[in-house]
């Protein structure tokens, strides 16, 4: 194939963010998952366990290990959700809530960089084009399992 696929260029794409992210985040014995999950994360209310994974697009299995992690590191502890008592509530430590500022830093110096040097216009088409890919794979609009 002469040109790359769009797939591909989605993969390379987001396997690159995703280095960088991390070595950003190696600077302060993180990665990118813990700060993800640090921005998640209600910094004054806390957040249910169960809207974690969803809101952050992990798995349950990948997120329990990252939030024992977290855990261990000092970063966030676990409380019993008082409107549900069955449920568990993630809350930010101090030392978290300084890790969350920095990971939000992260965030925040990519997504500037990227505006300097990608038009308005092209940000916005290429905004349309990621929500077109998320529609179409929704809606099962790519493969359709009764084919």
């Amino acid at each position: 194939m002469k040109e790359k696929t769009i797939d591909y260029m989605l993969r390379s794409t987001w396997m690159n963010v995703t280095k960088m992210y991390n070595e950003e985040a190696g600077k302060k014995g993180s990665t990118m998952a813990t700060g993800f999950a640090l921005i998640s994360i209600d910094p004054e209310e806390g957040t249910p366990s169960t809207a974690l994974g969803p809101k952050m697009g992990m798995e349950a299995t990948s997120l329990s290990r990252t939030l024992k992690t977290m855990e261990q590191k000092g970063l966030i502890e676990r409380k019993r959700n008082p409107e549900d008592g069955r449920g568990v509530l993630i809350h930010l430590t101090p030392f978290g809530k300084e890790m969350r500022e920095f990971s939000k830093g992260v965030v925040l110096g990519f997504d500037e960089a990227v505006q300097k040097n990608v038009s308005e216009e092209e940000l916005h088409t290429f905004r349309k084009v990621a929500n077109t890919i998320n529609e179409l794979i929704n809606s099962k609009k790519i493969y359709d399992s009764e084919k």
